[in-house]
């Protein structure tokens, strides 16, 4: 899937039959929408990167935080046995669960882009 990025931020790329245009909202920003539109590619890059800066000015104005997509903290289900099984191999590798799962993930990712 295609994406725009702007400042740190990525936002999707769809298409709408029904208006006949191209349309998005930034990805990852469970508690702030921001949404953008264009007719070309060039007017939703520019809508986006507007919406971008609109959101950072609203923070700064309100002396706010701006929120970041995808925080770094992830939290997941998973049944007991597996939970107590990565705590076992966590134990065994002399780390942390969160050290070793965060190392799984990384091993997985690069194991993606290799193939």
């Amino acid at each position: 899937m295609d994406y725009l990025e702007y400042k740190g931020y990525k936002g999707s790329v769809e298409y709408s039959k029904a208006d006949n245009c191209l349309f998005g909202k930034v990805l990852g920003m469970s508690k702030d929408l921001i949404l953008y539109e264009g007719n070309t590619i060039d007017e939703l890059r520019a809508d986006f990167e507007a919406g971008i800066e609109s959101y950072l000015a609203g923070c700064l104005a309100d002396g706010v935080e701006p929120r970041k997509p995808y925080s770094g903290t992830l939290n997941i289900r998973i049944s007991p046995e597996i939970h107590s099984k990565i705590a076992m191999l966590a134990q065994e590798a002399g780390t942390t669960i969160n050290a070793y799962i965060k190392q799984a993930l990384e091993n997985q990712l690069k194991l993606i882009h290799q193939g």
